[in-house]
């Protein structure tokens, strides 16, 4: 199973996450960086949006990859606390 042997390797859903976040950043930024590289040619735009849509692609799999790393750390009961919880455990304790 793929996904366990990503969570074996240390990944959690967290990493996903984030690297579905910055993937978007980087989408944009690359768009932005391809058009501006020969402004005012009409292919510059056509290779810009090329550019921006190849990155933007990979949001959802790491989105798809963060949920099925969610689910397995449920089952496995390694799912991480949230701030919330860890906060009362550091006031309780």
């Amino acid at each position: 199973m793929i996904i366990k042997r990503l969570h074996d390797m240390g990944i959690r859903s967290e990493h996903a996450y984030t690297a579905a976040m910055a993937s978007i950043g980087l989408s944009v930024l690359s768009w932005m960086t391809s058009l501006k590289a020969e402004p005012g040619a009409h292919a510059d735009l056509a290779r810009a949006d090329r550019w921006g849509i190849y990155v933007g692609e990979w949001a959802p799999t790491f989105f798809g990859l963060g949920v099925a790393l969610s689910h397995y750390e449920q089952q496995d009961g390694t799912l991480t606390a949230s701030v919330h919880e860890l906060r009362e455990q550091k006031q309780a304790g």
